[in-house]
Order: structure tokens, then sequence, then C-alpha cells
């Protein structure tokens, strides 16, 4: 019975991994065809395939629109991961890394950065996000921890939603006090308008690093989610998977915000999404997660170029109007615990 179970999770996960390929390659055609200026799809397929440095629309694809689309795609894998892993390593179903705080301190590292340190490079930047990521993290599971209950699921998430209001607080405080208004406002919205082909090639090699990580380490993460008691049962060395899943989760969280600021409620939405599909293992549900991860955010930041066009809407501002109703609906669901 189990066995066949498992054949059944194997061929659900393999089927929804086919359809979001599918899915994914009709939604970059579409956000490397839709924006100020509309490219139709045989253009924007010849730009591709026989670029023509002559024409505006060729030029168009391939320095501007393709690499925001590819940042679409790694943020969207690196936040969904992120979720993932949280969700599983804590038990907690509302971990997020912009509700547990890890968000706010990777954007306050950057506004710090943008302050005092405005000639720091792109690598530079992104290592002061790593950081502040990890910063707040540990002030997150620090302030959970304190009392006689100990460290819980609900704690955990209020101490996080806590930590990312004092740190966005203090976001504000270096914004006004160093006149990085426009610069931060954008940022802290979340968008992917100025991603450059250079940045790019810098943050890649840490969210392959990150993202084969979190596949090898899924296994681990699958028993951990079981219970600390039944991991250590299994002989699962617990602290060092965690400690493992805490780097993992800092990287990914702190390249995402470099790239696009702090957009919460991905790592939040999608892991729920998939174990709806393909089950508890997160053998399953970290690789669906990368995939259905970079799809939903391209899908979000085309919707985000056409409904106000020729203005643009935040990917941030779409993930609220979004992740907010999801999130009150698992408080909800979750009401007895809370």
């Amino acid at each position: 019975m189990q066995e066949q179970k498992r054949k059944s999770g194997s061929v659900n996960f393999f089927l929804y991994m086919i359809i979001g390929i599918i899915f994914l390659l009709v939604a970059c055609f579409f956000s490397i065809s839709f924006g100020a200026a509309e490219i139709s799809v045989k253009s924007a397929w010849e730009a591709l395939f026989s670029f023509d440095g002559s024409l505006t629309e060729h030029q168009t694809v391939l320095s501007l629109r393709l690499p925001r689309t590819l940042a679409d795609m790694i943020v969207g894998a690196s936040l969904a991961v992120s979720g993932a892993i949280m969700q599983g390593t804590t038990k907690n179903p509302l971990a997020d890394s912009g509700l547990m705080g890890i968000s706010s301190g990777a954007t306050f590292a950057m506004a710090l950065t943008l302050a005092l340190m405005p000639q720091f490079s792109y690598f530079q930047m992104l290592i002061t996000a790593c950081i502040g990521a990890s910063l707040t993290t540990g002030l997150t599971y620090f302030v959970a921890s304190t009392g006689k209950k100990g460290m819980t699921p609900q704690r955990l998430v209020l101490a996080g939603i806590s930590i990312s209001m004092l740190f966005g607080a203090l976001s504000s405080y270096l914004s006004i006090k160093y006149h990085l208004g426009h610069t931060l406002m954008y940022f802290t919205a979340g968008g992917t308008a100025g991603a450059k082909w250079s940045e790019l090639s810098i943050i890649f090699p840490f969210f392959i690093v990150g993202i084969l990580s979190a596949i090898i380490l899924s296994p681990s993460v699958t028993m951990l989610s079981l219970g600390e008691e039944v991991a250590a049962g299994l002989g699962l060395n617990i602290k060092k998977v965690k400690g493992f899943s805490t780097l993992i989760v800092l990287v990914l969280t702190g390249l995402s915000v470099v790239v696009i600021g702090p957009v919460s409620f991905v790592g939040l939405i999608v892991p729920h999404m998939i174990r709806y599909f393909v089950g508890v293992d997160y053998r399953f549900i970290i690789p669906a997660s990368i995939l259905y991860g970079a799809l939903l955010t391209v899908v979000a930041d085309v919707i985000g170029r056409v409904i106000n066009r020729p203005f643009e809407t935040p990917i941030g501002i779409i993930f609220s109007l979004i992740g907010v109703p999801f999130f009150l609906y698992l408080v909800k669901k979750k009401e007895r615990d809370f």
C-alpha cells in the first residue's frame, strides 16, 4: 500500500513538472513580449534565435526583457525554496522569508550600504544583504525562544513579524535621513525592471549552489518535517541539517533582496500549493517549488506590466494582493493553534 502511494506521488510529481515547464515557457514568451513597448511573439522568437543588432525590438528583448525574465525566475525559485525549507525544518506552515524577518534584515543592510557605502560593488552588496538576513534570523529565533514555553511555530511567526516591522522602520529612517526616498521606495516595492546581465552573472553561481544544496538536503528536510524526535530516531543529525538549511535560506533570500527587494508571500504560497498536489515528501516539494516559484513570479511581473500600462506595478504589490488573503486563510485554518 505504501509502495503504491509512493509510486502515485512520483507520477503526480513528473506530471506536474511537465505541466509547469510548458506554462513557464509560455509565460517567458509573454514576459519578453509585453511591456511599455509591445513586441510580437514572432519578433521575440527571432531576437532569441536570429538576433539582428540593427533592430530596436531585438535589442530591447536581449538587453532588457530577457535579463528581467531570468531575474524573475531566479527570485521566484529562490523565495519558494526558502519558504519550503523553513516550513519543513520548523514545522511552521506560516514560514516565509518575508514574514520571518529575514527579508527585512537584508533590506536594512542594503539601505545602510546605499547610505554609508554607495561605492560598494554588486558582489559586496550581496554579501552585505546575506549578513543582514543572518542578523534578523538570529534575532527572530532568539525572541521566539525566550520564555517558559520555548520556541513554537506561533511564537516564531509573531517574532518574525515584529522583527520585520522594526527593521522596516529602521530602513525608512535611513531613507529619510540620507535622502534615499525614490531609490529605496521602488526597491522595497519589489521590481526587476533594472536587472542587468552583469548583475545576474554575479548572483547566478550563488543561486545554483543554493538550489542544488536544497535538493541534496531535501530527504533530510522530509525527516525533520516529521518531528525532531522521529528524525533523531532515524539517525538524522538535527543541528547539522538545521545549520545547512539556515545557510541556504540566508543565501537565497539575500540574493533575492539584492535583485528585487523584500518581496513576501512567494515562499508562503508556492510550497502550500505544491504540497497539495505532490504530497509531503520534500524530495518532490523542493524541485517543484523551484519550477512553480519561477512561474508564479514571471506571471506576476507580466500582470504588473499590463494592468496599468504604460506604467508598471511592482511585483511586491501584486504578491501582497494575493498573499495577504492567503495568509489570513492559513491563520483561520490553524485558528485553534493560535
